[in-house]
């Protein structure tokens, strides 16, 4: 049984890294509030390379609706401006010479039913990524046969590997549905 549980902390800590992973990916999905790490994926130019946002400046949220974006340099305040319109989070920034403000507009209820599909797409690829350690993980498993590991222990393996897969997949859908509700609250 040794030989299985090894296996059973890998699928542990693949579903693991595939949990973190969707729940940073809803994070970038905004609700509605302005939050700091909206930006994270915004990269500005500076001094030639395309360096993240949050390396160049400081992000604040004065109040729910607002971003200011304050850089340490005022000579790229045109071009954190330009990385922001670029983007594809359809904001509109203003530059008042010492910082960018964005105003972070009401969702309407069409973008809203857009941004739910979106969260249960990256919940889907969260599930994907699940299933796919499992069967990996049972693949291990089974090839432990040849290796004189008695079946009972295989098929002990092989239901503890589901009842850690169900586990995580149940995280996917609380995960999923949380951003669902976090989303369609006016």
């Amino acid at each position: 049984m040794e030989e299985v549980e090894l296996f059973l902390d890998e699928a542990k800590s693949l579903m693991s890294k595939a949990i973190k992973h969707l729940a940073s990916e809803l994070s970038k999905i905004r609700a509605g509030k302005a939050m700091p790490n909206m930006l994270d994926g915004i990269r500005v130019e500076y001094y030639g390379n395309p360096t993240p946002l949050n390396q160049v400046s400081s992000v604040t949220t004065p109040d729910a609706r607002t971003l200011m974006i304050k850089p340490w340099e005022k000579n790229i305040l045109h071009d954190i401006e330009r990385a922001i319109i670029n983007s594809d989070l359809g904001l509109n920034p203003q530059n008042d010479g010492e910082q960018v403000i964005i105003n972070v507009p009401s969702l309407t209820e069409e973008r809203r039913g857009e941004l739910v599909k979106l969260v249960k797409t990256e919940g889907e690829q969260g599930k994907i990524s699940i299933r796919n350690a499992r069967h990996d993980i049972l693949h291990q498993i089974k090839a432990l046969k040849e290796e004189g590991v008695s079946e009972d222990d295989i098929k002990k393996g092989e239901d503890l590997v589901q009842k850690i897969t169900d586990e995580n997949t149940e995280k996917v859908d609380e995960l999923v549905n949380h951003k669902e509700e976090e989303i369609m609250t006016v």
